[in-house]
């Protein structure tokens, strides 16, 4: 039977995967690259000489890995996906407190847009070049996030109707918070500004006297 759609291309992304710790340093300049020229340029003007000449690879080092320039956005918007959940990871490390837990993997992304605004107009653009891999980013996120309420309302730390909307209330904040502070401005602080929304998270906005009414 032949493939179509998303299996004939995850077929092809699996047969261009580097099998060498030398093939995956250079699919990695590759990536580097086309987030600098992708940010700089937008889709549209951007060019695959110019990701291999950013890269320092020859131009047909490019079809190794890729097969277009279409293919390498596609990656690189999966790749920076995968980045801010593993550098959550990383940060959360073995803390089992659930509020605790969102306020290090806000903190964590906070500081993945400082050292990464190029992610805002990448993902932006990616909605009009490429929807399906615009969608499963943020989807991949949103299941993180209320994979995490969840378990922490399995806990009896969180009340126990969490879920899906309130896992996209929270990215949404999440990404804007990272726009506002580390992308339109640079008056930001990573850990402070998370351990501000987690208070907003486990408190809401409403006085304490209007609690419960």
């Amino acid at each position: 039977m032949e493939e179509t759609g998303d299996a004939a291309e995850a077929g092809a992304e699996s047969a261009k995967q580097p099998r060498t710790e030398r093939g995956r340093r250079t699919k990695r300049k590759l990536l580097d690259a086309a987030a600098q020229e992708f940010a700089e340029k937008g889709f549209h003007e951007a060019s695959i000489s110019s990701i291999t000449r950013l890269a320092g690879t020859a131009l047909g080092t490019f079809y190794t890995y890729f097969d277009t320039k279409d293919a390498i956005f596609r990656a690189l918007v999966r790749d920076m996906s995968r980045q801010v959940g593993r550098k959550a990871l990383a940060t959360i490390g073995g803390e089992t407190g659930a509020l605790a837990i969102e306020r290090l993997a806000l903190e964590s992304f906070l500081e993945f847009a400082r050292e990464h605004k190029e992610i805002y107009r990448i993902i932006d653009e990616a909605e009009f070049v490429d929807p399906a891999s615009y969608r499963h980013h943020y989807e991949t996120i949103a299941s993180r996030i209320e994979g995490r309420l969840r378990a922490g309302a399995n806990s009896g730390e969180l009340r126990d109707d969490v879920g899906e909307m309130h896992a996209w209330a929270i990215m949404g904040m999440n990404v804007f918070l990272g726009l506002r502070y580390f992308v339109w401005g640079s008056d930001g602080d990573p850990e402070d500004l998370a351990a501000r929304a987690n208070r907003f998270i486990a408190a809401g906005i409403a006085a304490e006297k209007m609690r419960g009414s």
